[in-house]
């Protein structure tokens, strides 16, 4: 588990390098890819469904990046895209295209609707959190003013 976080926290990392992420914010960025990199291997260690894994690991990171941006007064898509990257299914695009071009339409088909499944459960993780921490500040901001 902790292999998987400090490998994601690399990989988040040099994406933060290539995205422009300056500073303390790039280190910060880094600890929320090997949250989300911890997340996911602790839950696939349980023998949990990748699916359900997937979605728990970008609950944490977004989390995370939520709280973050607020604190560092800056755009979550900076801290969220990095974070995301390690977990994203590309070897499962690799596998469908590898096939397609084997002309193996059906295992290709299949693949794809694994990966789409994969990268949709990130996506409603990411969804999920961004939702209700807007809910939670709105709430905040009727109580006071």
């Amino acid at each position: 588990m902790i292999q998987a976080g400090i490998s994601s926290f690399i990989a988040t990392f040099g994406f933060g390098i290539i995205f422009n992420i300056k500073g303390n914010k790039l280190f910060l960025a880094g600890i929320g890819g090997a949250i989300g990199g911890m997340v996911y291997r602790y839950f696939m260690n349980q023998n949990t469904d990748q699916v359900i894994a997937l979605f728990f690991a970008s609950v944490a990171f977004s989390l995370y990046s939520e709280i973050l941006a607020r604190k560092c007064k800056t755009p979550v898509t900076s801290f969220i895209i990095c974070a995301l990257i390690p977990l994203v299914p590309g070897g499962g695009m690799y596998e469908i295209m590898k096939l397609a071009l084997e002309k193996q339409a059906v295992l290709a088909l299949q693949k794809g609707l694994e990966t789409l499944t994969y990268a949709s459960s990130l996506a409603l993780g990411i969804i999920f959190v961004s939702t209700m921490m807007q809910a939670y500040y709105r709430n905040k901001r009727k109580k006071i003013g």
